[in-house]
C-alpha cells in the first residue's frame, strides 16, 4: 500500500513538474521569433534596425500586394518604404501581442531615426474580442469535450477502447458539442457574429474528432496507461505549443512541435476562419483530418482483431455474459450517461471561460490622481475608474507600490502624467494609455506617459505572465494528489491522509519553485525562499477541499472539485489581466475561492514585495486549516467504503486541460 501511493504521487509530481516546465518555458517570453513580415519599396533603415529581433521578411511588388498578403493572414504586418514617409500595415487579428510587438518596436525605430511613419490597421479584432482571446477560448471546450469523450466512453464501456463501434459514437458525440459551443459562444454569449456559426461549426467538429478518436486511440493501445499518454500529448505538450498568443512568439522549438499536433492547428483553422475568410486553411485541415483518420483507423483495426463481444464476455459478469442483450443495454445506459455527462462539462467550460475572458474591459479600476484636470473627466467616459485623491507624486507613487491602485495622473497646471505599472497587469496599461491619450488631444492638454514598478518586471517574464503561468499546474497537482491517493489506496480516507497530502504539497512546492524560479527564471532568485511556502500552501489548500468533497459524497466529489476549482474558480481568478477586467459575477465570486487568492499572493508577493496580499493570505490559510481540521475528524471518525480507482480519471483530465490556459 505505501508503495502504491508513493508511486502516484511521484505521478502526480512528475506530470505537474511537466506542466509546469511546458507552460512556462513556451509562453514566459513572448517575442517574435521569425515572424513573417511583408516589405515593399527601397531597403529602410528602420526595416534594418528592427528585423534582427525576430522578422522573417518577403518582399512584395507593391503596398497592393503587401496588404493583400496581411489581409490573408499570410503576414503579420507589412512595412512599405516611401519617399517622405514610410506606412506601416498591422493586423491585430492575427496576433493581439505579435500586433503591439511590431508596432511599438517599428514607432521606436523611425522616431529614433527621424523616419515618418504613418500606422495603418488592417482586420481590427471586434469589441467582442479586443485582445483575440476567443480564439483560444474557443479551444477550451473543444479540446476538453474531445478528451473527456473519450476517456469517460472507455470507462463507460469496461475498457474496451477499441469496439468497432467506437468510432461512430465518438464522431457522433463530436458533432453535438461541437453544437453546442458554437450555440453558446457564437449566438449565446456574442463571442463572435452569427454569421460565423455556420462556417465555424464543421471547423468545431473536425477538430474534437481529431482530438475525441486521437485519445481513444491512444487508449485501445496503451490501455489504462493510455490516459497518462494523452494527458501528456494533447494537454501538457499540446497547450503548451498551440500558440494561442500567435505561433510565431513561441519559442521556434515550440512552433515546430505544435505544428505537428491538433491544438495550435485548431488556433489556425479556428482564427483563420473567424477572422481572415477562411484563407490558409490547408494545412490546418490536412493534419486535423490525419490525426482523425489515424486514431479511426487504429481503432477500427484493433476492434476487428479484437472483436467487442469477444471483449464484453471477457469483461463482464457471468450474469451479463448469459445474457448478452441485458449486458449491451448497460453498456448503453452507461455510454450515454458518460456522453451526457460529458456534454454538461464541455457547455460549463463553453460558458464560463468564454463569459469571463472574452471581452476583458475595466470596472472600477483602482486609480489615483493629483490635483484635478479635465483630461480625467473626459478619460473616464472611455474606461471606469475608481479615483483617489491623492497630495502628491509620491503619494500616488507609494499607493503603487502597496498594490492599492493601478495607475495614476499626476497633474500640473496644462501638464499631465499618466503613471501606468505594467508589472500589475499585462493589458490594464494598454486601455489607460489609450484613453488619456484621447482625453488629452480633446482637451489640448500636454500628456506624458511614465511606466512605473516598484519591482522590475524580470527579463524572462517581460509582461508578467509567469505567476499566472504558473498557477494552473499548483491547482492541478493539489487536486490530482488527493485523486491519485484514491487509486492508490480504493478509498476516500486515511488516518494519515491530511499528512501525506501537506508532505505532497511542501515536496510540490519545492519543486515548482525550482523549475520556475532557478531553472526558467520566471521571477528573481530573490523570491525563492517566499514564493516555496505559498507554492505548497496553494497545492496543499486545493488537496484538502478535494479529500473532503472525495470523503463526504465519494465519486461525486471528485466532479464537484473540478467545478468549484477549475469551472468557476479559474476563470474568477482574473489572471495576469487583472480581477478589474472580470465581469461583475466573475469579479465577485473570485475572493472566496482558491485561484484568485493564490494568483494574488503570488504575483504580489514576486512584485509588490507581499503588499495587498493581506486578504488573499487569510482565504488560502482558511481553506488550509479549516480543511485540515476538518479532513482529519473525518478521517478518523467516519467510515468508508472502497471506491474504485477509475471513477476520477476523467476529471482529472479535465482539470488539467482547463490549467492549461494562458
Amino acid at each position: 500500500m505505501v508503495k502504491k501511493i508513493v508511486v502516484s504521487l511521484v505521478v502526480v509530481l512528475v506530470v505537474q513538474a511537466i506542466f509546469e516546465i511546458c507552460l512556462v518555458s513556451a509562453n514566459q517570453l513572448l517575442v517574435p521569433r521569425n515572424m513573417p513580415l511583408g516589405v515593399t519599396g527601397p531597403p529602410s533603415p528602420v526595416v534594418a534596425a528592427v528585423a534582427p529581433a525576430g522578422l522573417d521578411l518577403t518582399s512584395y511588388e507593391d503596398q497592393a500586394a503587401a496588404t493583400t498578403a496581411v489581409e490573408r493572414g499570410e503576414q503579420y504586418g507589412a512595412y512599405i518604404t516611401g519617399k517622405s514617409g514610410d506606412t506601416l500595415i498591422v493586423a491585430p487579428a492575427k496576433s493581439f501581442f505579435g500586433f503591439i510587438d511590431i508596432k511599438a518596436a517599428f514607432l521606436d525605430a523611425a522616431h529614433k531615426m527621424g523616419r515618418p511613419l504613418t500606422v495603418k490597421t488592417v482586420k481590427p479584432l471586434p469589441s467582442s474580442d479586443p485582445i483575440g482571446a476567443v480564439t483560444g477560448l474557443l479551444l477550451v471546450p473543444l479540446l476538453i469535450g474531445g478528451l473527456l469523450a473519450a476517456v469517460f466512453v472507455f470507462k463507460a464501456a469496461g475498457g474496451k477502447a477499441a469496439a468497432p463501434w467506437r468510432v461512430a459514437i465518438l464522431v457522433g458525440y463530436s458533432l453535438v458539442g461541437a453544437l453546442l459551443t458554437d450555440l453558446i459562444c457564437g449566438p449565446g454569449i456574442g463571442a463572435y457574429s452569427n454569421s460565423h456559426f455556420w462556417p465555424l461549426l464543421p471547423c468545431f467538429w473536425l477538430i474534437t474528432s481529431a482530438v475525441t478518436l486521437t485519445a481513444a486511440a491512444i487508449q485501445a493501445v496503451a490501455g489504462k496507461a493510455g490516459t497518462v499518454i494523452v494527458l501528456i500529448l494533447l494537454v501538457v505538450v499540446g497547450l503548451a505549443s498551440s500558440g494561442g498568443f500567435g505561433a510565431y512568439l513561441l519559442p521556434v522549438y515550440w512552433r515546430n512541435i505544435g505544428a505537428l499536433l491538433p491544438p495550435q492547428n485548431a488556433i489556425d483553422l479556428i482564427n483563420s476562419v473567424l477572422y481572415f475568410g477562411g484563407h490558409n486553411i490547408t494545412t490546418p485541415l490536412i493534419v486535423l483530418f490525419l490525426w482523425a483518420l489515424a486514431g479511426a483507423a487504429v481503432i477500427g483495426y484493433l476492434g476487428r482483431i479484437r472483436p467487442a463481444r469477444k471483449a464484453a464476455a471477457a469483461h463482464a459478469p457471468a450474469d451479463m455474459a448469459q445474457d448478452p442483450s441485458a449486458g449491451r443495454r448497460r453498456g448503453l445506459k452507461a455510454i450515454l450517461v458518460a456522453l451526457g455527462t460529458c456534454a454538461v462539462m464541455q457547455c460549463l467550460f463553453a460558458t464560463n471561460y468564454m463569459s469571463a475572458q472574452h471581452a476583458p474591459e475595466a470596472v472600477d479600476l483602482p486609480f489615483g490622481v493629483t490635483g484635478s484636470s479635465p483630461v480625467l473627466a473626459t478619460a473616464r467616459k472611455d474606461i471606469s475608474l475608481e479615483v483617489t485623491q491623492y497630495p502628491d507624486e509620491a503619494a500616488v507613487r507609494s499607493a503603487i507600490d502597496k498594490a492599492k491602485i493601478w495607475g495614476g495622473l499626476v497633474t500640473s497646471g496644462t501638464s499631465n502624467t499618466l503613471l501606468v505599472v505594467p508589472s500589475i497587469s499585462d493589458y490594464a496599461a494598454l486601455p489607460l494609455t489609450e484613453a488619456f491619450e484621447t482625453a488629452a488631444k480633446r482637451t489640448g492638454q500636454q500628456f506624458t506617459v511614465k511606466a512605473y514598478m516598484p519591482v522590475p518586471l524580470a527579463p524572462k517574464d517581460p509582461i508578467g505572465l509567469v505567476p499566472g503561468i504558473m498557477l494552473a499546474p499548483l491547482l492541478i497537482g493539489g487536486y490530482m494528489s488527493s485523486t491519485l491517493l484514491i487509486a492508490a489506496t480504493g478509498k476516500a480516507a486515511g488516518r494519515w491522509r491530511a499528512a501525506t497530502l501537506l508532505g505532497f504539497g511542501i515536496v510540490a512546492g519545492l519543486v515548482v519553485d525550482l523549475i520556475v524560479c532557478l531553472w526558467l527564471e520566471g521571477f528573481s532568485s530573490h523570491k525563492f525562499w517566499i514564493v516555496w511556502p505559498i507554492c505548497s500552501l496553494i497545492i496543499t489548500a486545493v488537496a484538502f477541499f478535494a479529500a473532503i468533497l472525495q470523503k463526504l459524497i465519494g465519486a461525486a466529489g471528485t466532479l464537484l472539485t473540478v467545478i468549484v476549482i477549475i469551472l468557476f474558480g479559474n476563470p474568477s481568478s482574473g489572471g495576469s489581466t487583472g480581477y478589474p477586467f472580470l465581469p461583475t459575477f466573475w469579479r465577485d465570486i473570485g475572493p472566496f475561492l482558491p485561484p484568485r487568492n493564490g494568483y494574488v499572493l503570488l504575483h504580489n508577493t514576486i512584485y509588490f514585495n507581499g503588499h495587498g496580499t493581506a486578504q488573499a493570505l487569510t482565504v488560502l490559510l482558511l481553506y488550509f486549516g479549516i480543511g485540515a481540521v476538518i479532513l482529519g475528524l473525518l478521517d478518523w471518525f467516519r467510515s468508508e467504503a472502497p471506491m474504485p480507482a477509475d471513477v476520477t480519471e476523467g476529471a482529472a483530465m479535465t482539470s488539467a486541460a482547463a490549467g492549461g490556459l494562458p
